[in-house]
């Protein structure tokens, strides 16, 4: 039997990005399909590795910058130059010793601070307007950390930034090396808007974002930019690597646009289906893998 209510009706459509616009000597885009293609249940808590399966070896050691940067203070990277600094004691006793290996038992203190192997978290939020992207605000002001605060018991901290009237994808963890990856310019991490002008956009700007415009820190490129399918020439895609702030609003103000509405909805391969606005949940496994291989 055929369900009478559904029958004959198409699904309803949220914006197309497929249809990029690019440079007029280069081949039309193929269209877009979200490298998340599905939502995967996220494994039950239970299942998941205990920090130290994980982070110790066999004999129950691990290098002190590992257990630095698994503790959600810092990269690898940055905790050899802090140990070498002389700013980390295990036991009472300062270590700069490269290579050096801690036992579960050892007290790692950096900046008067016990440091502690926690299990890593990575949470992706759908944040909402009227919320700003600090861990801290001395002025009181809303902030993305008490819309996560209930996703776990560890301390996590935003992934780059989005400002206070910017809605769409944010990403949350303790993993220092991830989050010094993703934010590093040189794995240009894909980011990708839709975004809502206060007037038609035309063909000519578009060539000039693709080719590049000069603002007042530098020359600024998009990736791809295109029209939203049955929303109106004055809503567009924006796909970009740069993280420089808040390079989206200040290109089409450049050219004499005024954004109204911006909102991210691909954040280096995560998506928003399934994640409503406000709402928070925890990346699977396969979504962590992928994001350690961008």
């Amino acid at each position: 039997m055929s369900n009478r209510k559904t029958e004959g009706k198409k699904p309803e459509k949220h914006g197309d990005y497929s249809k990029f616009y690019k440079k007029p000597d280069k081949p039309a885009a193929k269209k877009f399909a979200p490298v998340i293609k599905k939502t995967v249940k996220v494994e039950p808590k239970s299942v998941l590795p205990k920090p130290a399966d994980v982070l110790f070896d066999k004999d129950g050691h691990a290098r002190l910058n590992k257990f630095i940067a698994h503790a959600g203070v810092c990269s690898r990277r940055e905790a050899d130059t802090l140990i070498i600094s002389g700013a980390v004691t295990i036991n009472g006793t300062v270590v700069t010793e490269m290579g050096y290996k801690v036992k579960r038992s050892d007290k790692v203190v950096m900046g008067g601070q016990l440091l502690r192997a926690e299990r890593l978290q990575y949470v992706l939020l759908n944040k909402p307007k009227g919320f700003i992207t600090t861990t801290d605000d001395p002025h009181e002001r809303k902030t993305v950390m008490q819309l996560v605060e209930k996703a776990c018991s560890e301390r996590i901290y935003p992934i780059g930034r989005l400002d206070k009237e910017t809605t769409g994808l944010l990403l949350f963890t303790n993993d220092g090396d991830l989050a010094k990856k993703l934010t590093h310019p040189s794995h240009r991490v894909r980011k990708m808007y839709h975004v809502v002008l206060d007037k038609d956009f035309s063909k000519t700007d578009m060539v000039k974002l693709v080719e590049g415009i000069d603002l007042e820190d530098g020359k600024a490129t998009v990736d791809k930019v295109s029209y939203i399918e049955e929303k109106g020439k004055h809503e567009v895609g924006v796909e970009l690597h740069s993280g420089k702030n808040r390079i989206v609003r200040r290109i089409f103000e450049h050219l004499g646009y005024k954004v109204i509405r911006l909102d991210r909805v691909i954040f280096a391969g995560l998506t928003k289906k399934d994640l409503p606005r406000s709402r928070f949940r925890h990346l699977s496994e396969k979504e962590i893998a992928f994001l350690k291989m961008v």
